[in-house]
């Protein structure tokens, strides 16, 4: 039987809250992982791999996290994502909401995007596949 989105969620809340040693009740699926989880750049590849053995999935390096986004002129003036910067961002990410981001796609901001609902949507979306 397939999971529900509700157990993935729960999943997902286990596994960062292992992860980042944070409080289950502050994990909500709006929680920034570097604002309000306090996540590192080491914790992120920490919950790469939990969420693999978790869900005995694969998660290639740059796909739940892109890289190589900020390090490309083309893609990033005057500390903003420049129009091709957020079409390739939004295509990498079509599990994040950027509903707010695309307002004011300032790079300082990009960590916003990466919600406890981006991966619980990244993860539903790796498991249909």
């Amino acid at each position: 039987m397939p999971m529900t989105r509700d157990d993935i969620s729960e999943k997902v809340r286990e596994t960062l809250v292992d992860a980042l040693g944070a409080d289950e009740e502050d994990v909500t699926p709006q929680a920034t992982l570097t604002g309000d989880l306090g996540a590192e750049s080491i914790d992120f590849l920490d919950i790469v791999f939990r969420l693999e053995k978790t869900f005995g999935i694969k998660i290639p390096r740059g796909e739940l996290f892109p890289d190589n986004i900020l390090n490309n002129p083309e893609y990033v003036s005057n500390g903003k994502l420049t129009e091709v910067g957020l079409a390739t961002l939004k295509e990498r990410m079509p599990h994040a909401d950027f509903t707010g981001f695309e307002q004011d796609p300032d790079i300082n901001k990009m960590a916003e995007l990466f919600k406890v609902e981006t991966i619980v949507n990244y993860v539903a979306a790796k498991l249909a596949g």
